[in-house]
């Protein structure tokens, strides 16, 4: 198969495959934060929630990883052998680490399903960050294929995730006093 299909199959995969990711946990905190609504309300927003977990959890986000993982394999042999690409080794190493938070967001989709609540709302919101630290991290080692530039990534990247833990803590306290006010 030609190598630019192949790039590109893995690229539309991976965009798919994020777009679940970005979006499941949002239904999670939704999920989690219908515990504060009367019953009546409470039970119909989480079974709606349930159903819209599993059908993106496994019509979209599973396929998208699997064939994230088949095309990217493909993609990755052409650089064969990886020693000489140092950049892909620590490519591979954070991928590695994005399927154990996709597993982890299988995990947390099992529990809710169950009507188990295993972190709390401000907790999801800052798990729903760590794909998005995943995927600056990979994209700048694809582009600039240099762990030396990883470097410089990694300081921006520690810059995002304290604007992001910020952000969090203020959206935190604007719905705390507006909560507070009513």
């Amino acid at each position: 198969m030609n190598i630019l299909l192949i790039k590109s199959l893995h690229i539309i995969f991976v965009i798919t495959w994020f777009a679940g990711l970005f979006y499941l946990p949002r239904l999670f905190i939704y999920h989690t934060e219908a515990l504060q609504m009367p019953i009546v309300e409470r039970k119909a927003l989480q079974d709606q929630f349930k159903i819209m977990s599993r059908r993106l959890l496994f019509g979209i986000t599973w396929p998208s990883a699997i064939m994230v993982a088949i095309f990217g394999f493909g993609s990755a042999s052409y650089f064969w052998p990886w020693t000489d690409h140092p950049w892909l080794i620590v490519k591979l190493v954070f991928v590695f680490f994005l399927y154990l938070y996709h597993f982890s967001l299988h995990w947390i989709y099992k529990e809710l399903a169950k009507d188990r609540y295993p972190l709390t709302p401000l907790q999801l919101r800052m798990w729903n960050e760590v794909s998005t630290v995943f995927l600056f991290a990979i994209v700048f080692l694809v582009i600039f294929k240099s762990i030396l530039h990883m470097g410089y990534g990694l300081i921006g990247l520690a810059g995002l995730i304290i604007t992001l833990l910020m952000a969090i803590r203020v959206y935190k306290k604007i719905r705390e006093d507006k909560n507070g006010s009513k």
